[in-house]
């Protein structure tokens, strides 16, 4: 198959839906992928096929770089304005098409209905701020001396790639194109091979909004892919989000190179509960953080940290959490594996002395789905591995401690630095707290503190590999160099050391 156009994706129920295999989008068009291998795309709330998806290779990402590289210089042509523009009509298409978005990102990820809606209105949000970098990448400009002007002007660093997780299809690839585009750069998106379709739809409202042959690009595929695209010459920055041993990885192989390279990694977020917070908003709010998208997404609450007399508010927690339908009020684990895996989390932690006291480990809802039900394990040990690893599904942990020193200790001693809560009704607590987190994303009575658009995303520590964040004014910034112009146009009657 190749050309211009799928089928929109039917879905308008959980019911499985088959849709069109997910191929590359190299030039402006989808690319018959010949005899490549294919893996299957699963639908995890059933546990079957909806689609394929073409593995790549080397040989792809050459002729996606070199579509980027012919099609890069007359893109970065375009007034900043005029490239502004195809990110307002993609917005404008999203919004159009929302609920078919929506159910495509429900189908692959596994998530709920009303999540996947959620994480499609934050990507046209993220469109959205590629609407206002015209204004905001102006660069400055002042009459440093007589007669001499300084100016910054913001140039694209050309052929950029990015490299996405299965957890969020779209947010995460517009955490990154708006600005890279509107930058003036010609991009390469890799999205998870378990999430692929997507990225297809993506594409093709690029292509409808305007936007030239060859400065999107999308190549499909496992590490290979990944490994070409570090190693690539005509790649000048690559962006990645995933785990931190393989963001470690990208980061050294990228970077080595001579790239620019900014890589997410994972996370281990405390939230930490002292007596005096809000039960109802406490009880709520950190069910909400670590049972939404199923506890995968590197902002859910992992554990919690209980300091002193807090047992009405855990009680209030583990009753809120007891509501929930998994189904219903939870999607699915992204693959077998997956629940596999977390489930060894949960009979590790029993074993070595954690109470048990929301088990989610018999929760099942369509047949032949990836399930596991929100579980909540108390007085787990600071050693325990369910304590220390990054488990990325619906498990909370409780940890006890009798001080906010005791706590912040706790947190700050983890190698991670994404996240961290505070649940107090007490300003001073709160301040106390907020400026001694080792964390690059800070929140007080918040689970999941995502900085909203213009705010940039990020973490600290082993949480992000590079500098900045990947998401407001900084992005703009990794994917785009700042060219300095001094000007001068008369002689002066007085002299300075810039004459």
């Amino acid at each position: 198959m190749t050309g211009r156009r799928i089928p929109p994706f039917p879905a308008t129920s959980y019911e499985l839906r088959e849709h069109a295999p997910a191929l590359n989008w190299i030039g402006g068009r989808f690319v018959d992928p010949g005899n490549l291998q294919t893996l299957e795309v699963i639908n995890p709330r059933h546990g079957r096929p909806m689609s394929t998806v073409v593995m790549s290779g080397a040989a792809e990402v050459d002729a996606a770089v070199d579509a980027a590289r012919r099609a890069q210089p007359g893109w970065r042509e375009w007034p900043m304005r005029e490239r502004a523009q195809v990110m307002y009509r993609l917005k404008a298409k999203m919004e159009q098409h929302l609920e078919e978005l929506s159910w495509l990102v429900s189908h692959e990820n596994g998530k709920t209905r009303e999540e996947a809606e959620q994480s499609v209105l934050k990507s046209i949000e993220c469109a959205e701020y590629g609407c206002s970098l015209p204004n905001l990448g102006a660069g400055e400009q002042l009459d440093v001396s007589r007669g001499v002007n300084c100016r910054v002007v913001y140039e694209p660093v050309g052929v950029c790639a990015g490299v996405t997780p299965f957890n969020f299809p779209l947010m995460v690839p517009l955490w990154m194109i708006p600005q890279a585009l509107v930058g003036g750069n010609a991009f390469v998106l890799k999205p998870s091979e378990q999430v692929p379709l997507g990225a297809m739809r993506l594409a093709e409202m690029l292509a409808d909004s305007g936007l030239p042959d060859g400065v999107f690009n999308v190549v499909h595929g496992g590490r290979e892919v990944v490994e070409a695209l570090c190693d690539h010459e005509g790649i000048s920055a690559v962006a990645f989000v995933g785990s931190t041993k393989v963001a470690k990885l990208v980061y050294a192989r990228g970077a080595q190179t001579g790239k620019r390279m900014l890589c997410l990694g994972g996370a281990k977020n405390h939230l930490i509960v002292v007596p005096d917070a809000d039960v109802a908003l406490t009880a709520q709010n950190v069910v909400a953080s670590f049972t939404g998208c199923a506890g995968q997404r590197c902002m859910a609450a992992a554990n919690v940290v209980a300091v002193g007399e807090v047992d009405h508010i855990i009680e209030a927690v583990v009753a809120e959490a007891r509501k929930l339908v998994v189904g219903k009020d939870m999607g699915a684990i992204t693959s077998q594996q997956a629940v596999d895996r977390i489930r060894s989390y949960i009979d590790g932690a029993e074993k070595s002395g954690a109470d048990v006291v929301v088990d989610g480990r018999g929760a099942q809802a369509d047949a032949g789905g990836y399930w596991l039900g929100p579980t909540i394990l108390d007085r787990v040990p600071p050693e325990s591995p369910a304590a220390r690893d990054e488990i990325f599904g619906p498990v909370l942990s409780i940890l006890r401690v009798r001080s906010v020193e005791e706590a912040l200790a706790l947190e700050n001693g983890n190698p991670y630095g994404n996240a961290a809560s505070v649940y107090t009704t007490s300003g001073e607590v709160a301040r106390y707290v907020t400026e001694r987190l080792d964390a690059g994303m800070i929140g007080v009575n918040i689970g999941v503190p995502v900085p909203r658009e213009p705010f940039g995303f990020g973490g600290w520590n082993q949480s992000k590999f590079g500098h900045g964040n990947i998401t407001g004014w900084d992005g703009f910034r990794f994917w785009t160099r700042p060219r300095k112009v001094t000007t001068k146009w008369a002689e002066q009657k007085d002299w300075t050391w810039m004459s």
